[in-house]
């Protein structure tokens, strides 16, 4: 694929808006890539990395390598990743704090449009599809639904596995990896071993996390290639699912004390907004929900003009 500067910086504010949506518990750098229009990409470049790029790599050398693996597309992309993590971390993590309605608002609005983007590319309906969509639906729910484990582990065989697990679900639209790390007990370690630059920690999660990805990407490469519109129908069940995580009206039920001595919630439920307790901020949540759906819309409307 022939592409110039302009088109890889797009690339590369699409990687930054996956890396935001990364640093919010409860949103999929996933459902970024899929709603602009690089997901199936992303996989197939990621799928990439096997023997044949040794061997492309041994025999033509680094350049036929590097077009085998689409690297600028990837390199780009994560530059962007990269950039927005740590310009944005502070920001989101400041309205995570201070401001959660407005922010889980306009995420709610921005993956609400994606369901509706996500459900119109499949091109046939029929029972199989509404029952893997159903399924899909109920088990990103429950997973919403689960109570992170109070006892952490940091052996590393446990943390390798966690990192596999993590990446997986953050390449899967609808479905957090750091929330499925605060699931497993592993955020904590990890973020500790990050913190305190634990270097043995960080390369076996790291280690994880690349075998994890090396591997749930052929797999989702295979069902895009075979099974196209069942998987849609699935990952747009896992994001309808994933919605109760990122509803902005909260009842935190239990609490825990964090690292810093905080108490942070520890178990929350959804409730409606008139039965908050606390400022609801409807009004203001409605419109960033709406600017957030809006935003998708637009985006849709781009990719249509440029097809």
């Amino acid at each position: 694929m022939s592409r110039n500067i302009k088109d890889y910086l797009v690339i590369g504010l699409k990687g930054m808006a996956m890396g935001a949506a990364d640093v919010v518990p409860g949103v999929s750098g996933g459902t970024i890539a899929f709603i602009s229009g690089i997901y199936e990409e992303l996989l197939g470049s990621i799928s990439n990395v096997n023997l044949g790029l040794f061997k492309t790599l041994k025999k033509e050398g680094l350049k036929a390598a590097w077009t085998q693996l689409n690297g600028s597309f990837l390199a780009a992309l994560f530059i962007g990743i990269f950039i927005s993590i740590v310009s944005l971390a502070k920001a989101i993590k400041y309205l995570l704090e201070n401001e959660p309605i407005l922010l889980w608002s306009f995420f709610f609005g921005l993956v609400l449009a994606s369901i509706i983007y996500i459900a119109k590319q499949i091109t046939k309906w029929n029972a199989i599809s509404f029952i893997v969509l159903i399924l899909g639906a109920f088990l990103a729910y429950y997973i919403t639904t689960l109570n992170p484990l109070v006892s952490e582990s940091s052996s590393l065989p446990f943390l390798f596995l966690a990192g596999a697990i993590a990446i997986c679900a953050m390449i899967l639209p609808g479905i957090s990896g750091a929330f499925i790390l605060v699931l497993l007990g592993a955020y904590k370690p990890i973020l500790t071993a990050v913190n305190d630059r634990d270097l043995k920690t960080i390369a076996v999660v790291g280690l994880g996390a690349i075998v994890g990805l090396l591997s749930f990407s052929k797999v989702l490469k295979w069902l895009f290639a075979n099974y196209k519109n069942y998987t849609l129908a699935a990952l747009t069940g896992f994001i309808i699912g994933s919605l109760n995580k990122i509803w902005p009206w909260k009842e935190t039920l239990t609490w825990r004390t964090n690292s810093h001595g905080v108490k942070v919630p520890f178990n929350q439920q959804s409730v409606s907004p008139f039965s908050f307790d606390g400022d609801a901020q409807l009004t203001m949540a409605i419109v960033l929900a709406i600017v957030g759906f809006l935003i998708i819309l637009g985006m849709e409307k781009l990719a249509v003009h440029k097809k």
